[in-house]
């Protein structure tokens, strides 16, 4: 229980972290500032050195997240932010490190079984993604099963 409160605690840290670096992105029109918020979440979701754990090819930070136990679902969304921060490193004109990040987030999307959704734009992507989880972890707070929730449509809103 205290594994499971400690994970849905995370989770909605995450969530929070993610949603401020894209209202940064969207209100304050500083994409570079909220590529750098994403990097701070890494570091904070993997309880790694995110400095290093950035630097290394995509297919050395799947294997160093699978290694130390990372949880699948935080790993998830270290992906999704990692695709996101390579979205935003595109507009603030830093291509190449978007093209690594881009390779991670699709090495973790590869090694963790999920698929990042590339005909969306990607800030409708992760917010379609965070809106998923915060369903479903009211479900769980409230007691219900998560997988049992009924899948919502494109661009629809519990």
């Amino acid at each position: 229980m205290f594994q499971h409160d400690y994970l849905m605690r995370m989770i909605m840290q995450l969530i929070e972290a993610i949603m401020r670096s894209m209202q940064a992105a969207r209100e304050k029109e500083d994409p570079q500032a909220a590529a750098d918020m994403l990097e701070d979440l890494v570091s904070s979701a993997t309880n790694l050195d995110g400095g290093v754990l950035l630097s290394l090819t995509p297919e050395s930070i799947a294997s160093i997240l699978s290694v130390s136990n990372t949880d699948p679902r935080v790993a998830e969304f270290v992906g999704r932010s990692l695709h996101l921060e390579a979205h935003y490193l595109v507009l603030a004109g830093n291509e190449e490190l978007a093209d690594l990040r881009e390779g991670q987030a699709y090495a973790l999307a590869d090694a963790y079984g999920f698929s990042l959704d590339d005909e969306l734009d990607a800030d409708d992507a992760m917010e379609a993604f965070l809106n998923e989880q915060e369903r479903r972890a009211k479900a769980i707070e409230e007691g219900r099963d998560p997988d049992a929730l009924e899948p919502l449509g494109p661009g629809e809103l519990e």
